[in-house]
């Protein structure tokens, strides 16, 4: 996969990940304490749907633009929401443009709570820094996040959510994220870790999933969604995610929501969704 994620801004896989972000941040704030967002692989943080890299791929039209036209219930419009909110103030920008998840995680939490972003790329650091860099709650740190997350658990705040994002450039991706989170959760294992991942062979992932339920948390919850009636390793399927410690009644919630978007970025059949406890308390 390429690493400029500004070829991919908005794409199915992008508005898959950016809702659960939202929904998780939702439940996170219903509490008046303070919680911390640690963002492991956060990219530039805003990306221009008008820019070349957009325009060459076309990815959003199907992602971003799909939900745009859709006309959903009144259910599945509030589970969307807030992402949905932040999408289309964005997208209605002149230039248009797609707020990453830094931008969501800013937007979505409150004066209390706190955010770390690393960024490894320095160009994509730099302008993370330029967009974030002025909100006093957040903290950019050009550093590779797989060397200092576990020592950064558990947060003061003692709440709070860890997203892993990685760009998947290296064949053994899947491993790393489960040999670091096996250093990192027993530090901090009522904390919430949410896991993107790309599905091309089912069987990597499926493998993947078996080493993320041997994790010290309490509960695992899987989503998959994806787009074809049959898997190819030679092409994105779908994507996932897997998530620890799920905040309360998340599952019914994306098992609604997820339905949905699998119907609505489909391109064989109806596209498909499967929601599964990886374990349960």
């Amino acid at each position: 996969m390429n690493y400029r994620h500004a070829f991919h801004a908005g794409n199915f896989a992008d508005v898959f990940k950016h809702v659960v972000l939202a929904r998780i941040l939702a439940h996170l704030a219903l509490k008046e304490a303070p919680f911390r967002v640690i963002d492991t692989h956060a990219g530039a943080g805003l990306y221009g749907l008008d820019d070349p890299e957009a325009q060459r791929t076309g990815e959003w039209i199907e992602g971003l633009g799909r939900v745009l036209e859709a006309r959903p219930t009144e259910r599945i419009r509030e589970l969307l929401q807030p992402w949905l909110a932040l999408a289309e103030e964005y997208a209605g920008a002149s230039p248009r443009l797609y707020p990453g998840s830094p931008l969501l995680a800013r937007r979505l939490t409150r004066p209390q709570d706190r955010l770390t972003f690393y960024e490894l790329h320095p160009s994509e650091a730099a302008i993370l820094r330029e967009e974030a860099g002025h909100d006093r709650r957040a903290k950019v740190l050009e550093a590779d996040a797989w060397i200092h997350l576990a020592g950064q658990l558990p947060p003061p705040e003692r709440r709070g959510l860890v997203l892993i994002d990685p760009p998947f450039e290296q064949p053994n991706e899947l491993r790393v994220i489960t040999e670091r989170l096996a250093a990192a959760v027993p530090r901090w294992n009522h904390g919430i870790y949410a896991v993107w991942y790309p599905i091309k062979a089912m069987r990597e992932v499926d493998a993947f999933a078996r080493r993320m339920a041997a994790l010290p948390a309490g509960k695992i919850l899987r989503a998959d969604l994806t787009r074809y009636d049959v898997n190819r390793v030679d092409r994105l399927n779908g994507c996932g995610m897997i998530i620890l410690n799920p905040p309360w009644r998340l599952d019914e919630e994306l098992g609604q929501v997820g339905h949905w978007l699998a119907s609505l970025f489909a391109i064989e059949g109806s596209g498909h969704f499967r929601l599964e406890w990886l374990k349960a308390e």
